[in-house]
Parts: C-alpha cells; structure tokens; sequence
C-alpha cells in the first residue's frame, strides 16, 4: 500500500496520514485543535507535535475553544508547569489569544468552517504539480487566508502555517498520486483543478 513519504517515520504520524490528514474538515473543535498545533508546531516539526498531541489535549481542554479562551493566568502556569509540554510561555498565550479571535469569527459566520471553506467555495483543490511532490511551502491562497486571519487578530498564523492548515483540513489534496489516500479523501467532494500560477 503506497502512502506519502512524510508519515512514514513512526505508527502515529501514520495513523494521522491515513485517517485525518488531508479529510475535508467541518468540524469546529477539530478546526481549532489542527490551528493551534500548528501555533506549537512553528519552529519545530510536526512529528513533534502528533507524539505530544495528548499533551496538548490535556493543557487545553480537549482544544474546547471556548474553555481555552477563559484561561486565565493560573492556566498559563498550570500549562507551563505539565510534563512534556513545548516551554513556550508566547505560544501559550497565542492559542489562548486565537481561542478567543476563533469566537469572534464563529460569532460573524456561525462556524470557523463556513469562514475557512468560504475561501474555496466549499470546493477542495487540486493543484497542478501538487500530485507529483511539487508542493509549495506556501501559495496564493494560503497568502489571503493569512492577511484575513492576521487582519482579524490571530497570531502564529503566516502564510507557511496557514498552507500547512489548508493541506491538514482537506480544503488543498496534497496527497500524491500514488497514494492510496489521493482519491479516498475527494470521494463525494466538489473539487476543482487550479493551475499552480497562485503559487509564490
């Protein structure tokens, strides 16, 4: 069974490659949990962030956006203080600052995920190339979304993390041909080919 080339250094970035990465993505909690890991992924990787995953739960409520955007500073220090949790006192404020910007646009949209696939118009993308391994850090999309949510208060969220977000959420197919997931995670989706002239 082929599979990206990425996922294949332990069992749990496995799993999360054949079972969420890339899967069109509706779900709010869900949403907030994929932005807020890239939040703690930056300056690191990713590997790092599935091994710590059940950390990060456990800090943040399950990732309850609306618990999280409460926290209070006797959270940041409990969340400093838990075992094998990233030390970034900066990045624990960032989610806890984007929990609450997060609200802000569920207030606006009624869901983050109307906000985000609005972008695409509910549409996943398939870029030219992409399916080949030509894959950018980041594109024309990922820019856009970047300038909203920066313009709207979030932090930790520039271009790179934003694309990394979009290929995680299924809104971008950045599975490879090969892959048994390519077409698995497009089943009963709209999706459009662009070419790759949106890339920078």
């Amino acid at each position: 069974m082929e599979r990206c080339s990425w996922c294949l250094c332990n069992e749990k970035m496995i799993k999360y490659h054949d079972e969420e990465w890339g899967v069109p993505l509706y779900d709010d909690r869900k949403q907030f949990e994929f932005l807020m890991m890239e939040v703690m992924q930056c300056g690191l990787n990713w590997n790092m962030m599935i091994q710590k995953r059940e950390i990060f739960r456990k800090c943040f409520d399950d990732f309850n956006y609306q618990s999280v955007a409460e926290y209070k500073e006797a959270d940041i220090q409990r969340i400093m203080k838990t075992e094998g949790m990233i030390k970034s006192e900066r990045k624990v404020r960032a989610v806890i600052h984007n929990a609450q910007r997060f609200l802000k646009v569920r207030e606006e949209f009624g869901t983050f995920s109307d906000y985000l696939w609005g972008f695409t118009k509910d549409k996943v993308i398939l870029y030219m190339g992409h399916q080949k391994g030509m894959i950018p850090a980041k594109n024309g999309l990922s820019d856009e979304i970047s300038k909203d949510l920066k313009k709207r208060g979030f932090k930790y969220l520039g271009s790179v993390t934003v694309y990394s977000h979009l290929q995680a959420c299924g809104m971008i197919n950045d599975h490879t041909e090969e892959c048994f997931r390519y077409r698995e995670v497009m089943e009963g989706r709209q999706v459009v080919r662009k070419r790759r002239y949106r890339e920078n």
